[in-house]
């Protein structure tokens, strides 16, 4: 299938025709460097387009929001991340920022402002969520209506910020049978990559963690296991992999909306 060009504003751009955008899409280091998840963040850029959104990139300005550098015990690092970040985006006067991570979500809004850095910080489910109720999104096409779904929950979006119902309410808009794992939401098993872990060897013990977490999603039977983090993306593709079970699929929710839109 040939795949649609999507014209991405950039903030540098706009600025210099005395534009501010009401929204700024971080698209994050997994958005720009991971290739699997890069498919993520054009998938979610070309719901925003198709949405008419006013939004726009900071392109090669962003960097890292110093999230990892953080929960590895490097707080000089994280400062100088962090202040730079915040210098960029108090320079365009941004006010309101859309993620696709929920660890670039939960630095932004709940640390930032330690240093300066004040801003509406929207996740990408719950700027879905809020599309779909106002009905300018709507999932009515049938692609996954023979499909179970399940839902895995990222740490840093559930247990660390509450955001339980957004994702569940968007999968639920989309025609399809939804299965819970048994250990879900405020008790839902971390994929094993939050806090630093991603960038480290693996600990003694007897399983890895998102060995353990796959098994839960395949015991649902589930066809596509949705998740909403790049982190998670990786551990749970990668346990799909070890487990031989690559017939199942792993989406973003972004992705599985644009299916169902054929945009």
């Amino acid at each position: 299938m040939e795949t649609k060009k999507v014209e991405v504003p950039v903030m540098a751009k706009l600025a210099s025709e005395g534009k501010t955008p009401e929204y700024l899409f971080w698209v994050g280091c997994a958005g720009a460097f991971d290739d699997r998840f890069k498919k993520v963040a054009r998938a979610f850029t070309k719901i925003l387009v198709h949405l008419n959104t006013d939004f726009a990139v900071l392109g090669t300005e962003e960097s890292c929001t110093g999230d990892p550098a953080r929960r590895a015990g490097n707080e000089m690092l994280f400062q100088m991340q962090a202040l730079k970040n915040i210098e960029i985006l108090n320079g365009y006067g941004i006010k309101k920022i859309l993620t696709i991570c929920p660890h670039c979500y939960n630095i932004f809004k709940n640390e930032y402002s330690q240093l300066g850095g004040n801003y509406e910080v929207i996740h990408s489910t719950q700027f879905l969520k809020k599309q779909i109720d106002e009905r300018k999104l709507i999932l009515t096409y049938g692609l996954f209506k023979e499909k179970r779904i399940t839902y895995h929950d990222p740490c840093y979006l559930g247990r660390g910020n509450g955001i339980y119902d957004p994702p569940r309410e968007v999968l639920d808009a989309i025609p399809s049978t939804k299965v819970e794992m048994i250990r879900n939401k405020s008790e839902a098993l971390c994929c094993g990559a939050g806090g630093g872990q991603m960038f480290k060897e693996a600990e003694k013990g007897d399983k890895e963690i998102f060995l353990e977490r796959t098994e839960d999603a395949l015991k649902t039977k589930a066809d596509i296991i949705a998740t909403a983090c790049p982190f998670c993306m990786v551990m749970i593709t990668d346990g799909l992999k070890y487990k031989n079970k690559e017939e199942v699929k792993n989406y973003d929710l972004a992705e599985l909306i644009v299916q169902v839109l054929d945009i």
